[in-house]
């Protein structure tokens, strides 16, 4: 959030001097426009000194590539005072999986290891927010695609309430929050929070390291008092058939599924879990492997879920762990990355913008 200390258009400078500095390494923008942006950052000069009250003034973001200025959170970014760097990568043409990103430069490549994939859809907005180019951007998450970028990039990624629903990826805990304020109108009330753990949800086939790197992330919250652990099975039903009926509009079995859910959280707060079942795939593909495993459960059952910085793997890609919340507790979901990053504070990649 800008704190008022400088002007917007320095602020989108210094934006596009990092971007400069590392777009030909991650390709993670599909389109910039410079002019656009200085002269919107110029306009939000002149509001602030007219007297307006903007909370994201000056702010430079990055807008993924399939929502452009259409949606309700660009809408509001914006008119808290955002600027816009550009549009962001996405999975392109030609490719059968979404874990990817294509920029005129090429495939967009993960700032901690370039021969891997940043994930997607949201790709180029995980790698933005990794490397420092913008502290916030935009993505819509349909079955992951907010959460695993954000899980593969390193940094935190929320999905909000809903079954296709927008969310930030963000590198900082309390731009999540005033992205929440702006775009959702709640504000996060922190409390101490009772979880669950579960490695595999009941179906997934999780590797044995991405559990063992998101356990321990918990472990060590759980040791600063911070959370209250609760010991229980949490055990769903794979989502995959209701997922593929619900994204071909055709009735889709999830009332299961809801049941547990709605049992589990009568007794905690956040269900924890990793947040894929491995490691970032390299560009030619991911195999067999459904990446969504651990992710789109919440968007058939429309539960809040984020990713949180839960470590490196022994390769030096980065493992989330995806924390999920009971309807419109998005606040919880704060507190808990909040809590994960006082005892665990997550870094940047070796890639930086200087």
């Amino acid at each position: 959030m800008n704190q008022g200390r400088r002007r917007a258009a320095d602020v989108v400078a210094e934006g596009f001097e990092r971007l400069a500095a590392v777009e030909d390494e991650v390709s993670a923008f599909r389109s910039v426009d410079r002019e656009r942006a200085l002269l919107r950052a110029v306009e939000v000069d002149r509001r602030i000194n007219a007297g307006e009250s903007l909370p994201f003034a000056g702010v430079p973001i990055g807008v993924k590539h399939s929502e452009r200025s259409r949606s309700v959170q660009v809408h509001r970014l914006l008119a808290a005072g955002c600027v816009p760097l550009g549009t962001t990568t996405v999975p392109g043409p030609g490719t059968p999986w979404r874990t990817w990103g294509q920029a005129d430069g090429g495939p967009t490549r993960n700032p901690w290891r370039g021969d891997r994939t940043p994930g997607g859809s949201s790709a180029g907005s995980g790698v933005a927010v990794a490397t420092g180019v913008v502290p916030v951007a935009t993505g819509v998450d349909g079955a992951g695609s907010v959460r695993i970028p954000a899980a593969w990039c390193g940094v935190l990624g929320i999905k909000t309430t809903g079954r296709t629903a927008p969310g930030p990826l963000v590198f900082d805990v309390a731009d999540a929050a005033a992205y929440l304020q702006v775009v959702s109108g709640r504000a996060t009330k922190s409390r101490r929070l009772s979880v669950a753990w579960s490695s595999d949800l009941g179906y997934a086939e999780t590797d044995d390291e991405q559990a063992r790197i998101a356990w321990q992330c918990v472990h060590r919250v759980l040791d600063s008092g911070a959370v209250r652990f609760v010991d229980m099975d949490v055990r769903l039903l794979d989502p995959a058939p209701a997922w593929y009926a619900l994204r071909a509009n055709e009735p889709a079995r999830h009332a299961e599924n809801d049941h547990r859910l709605a049992s589990v959280f009568e007794t905690v707060d956040l269900v924890l879990t990793p947040t894929t079942p491995g490691p970032p795939h390299r560009h030619e593909g991911p195999g067999e492997r459904i990446n969504t495993t651990l992710t789109w459960a919440f968007n058939v059952s429309g539960h809040p879920a984020a990713t949180i910085p839960a470590g490196l793997d022994h390769e030096g890609c980065p493992v989330g762990v995806q924390a999920v919340a009971r309807p419109h507790h998005e606040d919880d979901l704060i507190t808990f990355a909040a809590a994960v990053h006082a005892v665990a504070p997550w870094e940047r990649p070796p890639i930086r913008a200087m």
